[in-house]
Parts: C-alpha cells; structure tokens; sequence
C-alpha cells in the first residue's frame, strides 16, 4: 500500500489588515544579511495585536525586519520617530537600544501584500503611539526568540538506519 509524503496545509494565516492596538514582543538581531545594496546588519521587531486568531487561539504576530541603523533616510528611525511621537535626540542617534521597545504598546498600520507565489503577507504600514483612552495590552503566550530552545536540543525523530533508497 503506498504511503504518500505531502506538503502540508499552512496553519499561517495573516494578520488582518487595518490599524490595530499592538505590543512590542520581541527584537531579534539577525546580523550581516545580505541585500542588493550590500551587506546590512538587520533586526526584526516582533508585535501581537488584541486581535485572536481563530485559527490558532492565539493572538496574531506582526513583524517587521528593518536595516540598523538610524541614518535619515532608515525606515527604522521613520517608524521609531512615528511610535514615539517626537525626533530623536542628537544623544539618542549615537545609540538607541531597540531592546527598550518591548512591552511597549503602540498602534499598528498593517497591510496585505502577495508574494509571487501567491502568499498573502501581513507588512507594517506605519507606527504611531497607543491610543491614551485603550487599554494597555501586555504579551500574551508569546517566547522570545532568543529563549526559546536552540534547534539541536528540540526533540527530533530518530534517524534512519540505513542508506536512503534512492
């Protein structure tokens, strides 16, 4: 009797789109990655909005992978300034830690894009600060990247003992 091997049917769905009330999660430094301009340290911030996946049970994650850097034209300091409310400090540009920005509550502009697979992708808009009159949201069920297990210390299925067969 054949046994078939399948792709699986993605559990992932999207975060929806529209303005949402969000908090800050996670900052994972991914290092030097490389772009079409180069090579470019990058960092991806990491927010759950108040709204639950039905799917899964649990709130949706947002995320968002920026260059790190704060220079003028940086998507990263545009959104930070927006979050924030106000400019950075001449003493603030020399050095920013993003690890600052967890468990801060602001709100977030997502939108739909389709990757050319045909993926739908939840992206960050645009940041500005929480709503003064909501309610303050604190993470929910969410494990930093950086404590989570490491891949080799996660349980794995026993290796085969002989050759693969083809």
């Amino acid at each position: 009797m054949p046994i078939f091997a399948r792709e699986p049917e993605s559990r992932f769905s999207p975060c929806p789109e529209g303005l949402h009330q969000a908090v800050c999660v996670d900052v994972v430094d991914l290092g030097m990655m490389v772009t079409q301009w180069g090579d470019k340290p990058k960092v991806r911030i990491v927010w759950q909005i108040d709204e639950v996946d039905p799917v899964t049970g649990r709130r949706y994650d947002v995320r968002g992978m920026y260059t790190l850097s704060l220079s003028e034209k940086s998507t990263l300091r545009k959104h930070l300034e927006s979050w924030r409310g106000r400019k950075f400090s001449p003493a603030e540009l020399r050095g920013f830690d993003l690890e600052n920005l967890i468990g801060i509550n602001c709100q977030l502009q997502v939108i739909h894009n389709l990757s050319d697979e045909g993926r739908t992708f939840a992206n960050v808009q645009a940041i500005v600060p929480a709503n003064a009159k909501a309610p303050k949201i604190a993470p929910d069920g969410y494990v930093r990247e950086r404590d989570r297990l490491p891949t080799d210390a996660r349980p794995t299925a026993p290796a085969a003992l002989d050759e693969v067969p083809f």
